[in-house]
């Protein structure tokens, strides 16, 4: 197949980099200096101790998703709309899209930009970026997808290629369960800059995630969304399975970028306020990860 990543950062390079493994065309849409580096010497993927360069295309301009029977977009939240509006007029008509972002929101949001199906993904994969066109994978990687006419043939396709990929009828409560974990995560790691494990480590962090955790869950379930009790347990667990990982809004911050914090514990606090639940632990991560931007901005 021929699949184009709109947005090639972290998580777009690692799925580019392990669908041109398995033999399929790749053309990922990234900045400049992504996009220099691959020009030079490929795309340099480093995984399970081993590093390899990979031959794929790599372009800055949207008209790179044309001719793509796949886009995977994988864009920053606060970005969907213009790079949606950007791609649009070169999309194939016949072409399939999947939004693999952060938050719950962005499909729909997509697809009121395309005016066309946009199939949601949750993904469970932990990548860096630690110098241009190049990938570093620290764990996990499978796919949760929702059902479209070509759904089954992408997970059969994107499993042989070494992505676990399942097709589920209940994607939204998947992407609920994830945006739960990011909550938890990315602001309380951001903040302090520290890996999972250094930061869960800290007295009163565990009694915190579960205050996060408890305000979610309220939420979601005002919004209809069933999350059992057992997310916490799935929370807690996440730093000992990859004490070195830091969270996406940490490294956002790190390099003075805008981080997604308003799709994540943001999209919560004004979730509770349309529908009455006070979320004070979200509210207060979202402003704390607010000022620190202000402060890089300044």
């Amino acid at each position: 197949m021929n699949i184009a990543i709109m947005g090639a950062g972290g998580v777009g390079c690692y799925y580019g980099a392990m669908l041109a493994r398995a033999g399929h065309g790749v053309t990922l849409i990234a900045r400049p200096p992504h996009v220099q580096a691959i020009a030079r010497h490929g795309l340099v993927f480093e995984a399970r101790g081993t590093t390899e360069t990979l031959p794929v295309k790599a372009t800055t301009v949207p008209s790179g998703v044309a001719g793509a029977d796949i886009v995977l977009f994988c864009v920053k939240s606060g970005d969907t709309q213009e790079a949606g509006r950007a791609i649009a007029p070169h999309l194939a008509a016949n072409a399939t899209i999947l939004s693999l972002q952060n938050g719950v929101d962005n499909a729909p949001r997509l697809q009121d930009v395309l005016g066309r199906p946009v199939i949601p993904a949750a993904v469970y994969v932990a990548v860096e970026m630690p110098g241009p066109g190049h990938v570093r994978h620290h764990g996990r990687g499978e796919l949760v997808i929702g059902p479209g006419a070509t759904s089954a043939a992408i997970a059969t396709s994107f499993g042989q290629a070494g992505i676990p990929t399942e097709v589920s009828e209940n994607v939204i409560g998947a992407l609920w369960t994830k945006l739960v974990v990011n909550c938890a995560y990315n602001g309380l790691s951001a903040i302090p800059q520290l890996p999972y494990g250094r930061m869960i480590a800290v007295e009163g962090v565990r009694h915190s995630m579960a205050d996060i955790v408890a305000e979610c869950r309220a939420v979601a379930q005002a919004a209809g969304i069933a999350i059992g009790p057992e997310i916490l347990d799935t929370v807690l667990a996440l730093a000992p399975a990859m004490p070195a990982q830091s969270s996406s809004t940490a490294q956002d911050l790190a390099r003075g970028k805008a981080s997604e914090i308003d799709h994540l514990n943001g999209y919560v606090v004004r979730t509770g306020e349309r529908l009455g639940v006070p979320t004070p632990a979200n509210r207060l991560l979202t402003v704390m990860v607010k000022l620190m931007e202000e402060r890089a901005r300044a």
